[in-house]
């Protein structure tokens, strides 16, 4: 398997495009990260190390992580689209607090498999999916239950 950043050029060339050190510089921040950024966010983290790189571009190069296949853009229902890092990742779901926004990656054999045996029933074989489950942390429910 490539790795990132050649995947990265790859993609971009078949774009017709370069791969510029802003683009690279964009991409070293990203793949640093964890968890579920806005193109806010990373643009705020980017311009910290990289001043000179406005946010058009951020924008525009995370567009094209998540076209090549390195980033997958994530909504967790609260308006704001999130970019995961996808490459080298398995597929895992999300459960999502609405109350504070915490959101948990999760992986059960068993929702897998239920969902595979649901397509099947109605004759469709699966592609890919998105699970995102709502409800309240530990730490919310604790605070509503107090407050009661």
């Amino acid at each position: 398997m490539k790795d990132p950043y050649a995947l990265f050029a790859d993609f971009v060339a078949r774009q017709k495009l370069k791969m510029t050190p802003q683009r690279r510089q964009i991409l070293d921040v990203f793949l640093a990260e964890e968890g579920h950024l806005t193109s806010e966010e990373l643009y705020q983290k980017v311009k910290t190390e990289f001043p000179s790189i406005g946010q058009a571009t951020v924008y525009r190069t995370l567009k094209l992580l998540a076209d090549s296949g390195l980033a997958k853009a994530v909504e967790f229902g609260d308006g704001a689209m999130r970019y995961e890092i996808l490459y080298g990742q398995s597929h895992h779901d999300h459960l999502i607090c609405e109350a504070c926004g915490v959101n948990v990656e999760v992986v059960d054999p068993a929702i897998e498999r239920l969902q595979e045996e649901v397509a099947r029933r109605h004759g469709f074989a699966l592609t890919g999916h998105k699970l995102y489950l709502y409800g309240l942390c530990p730490e919310c429910r604790k605070k509503r239950t107090s407050s009661l």
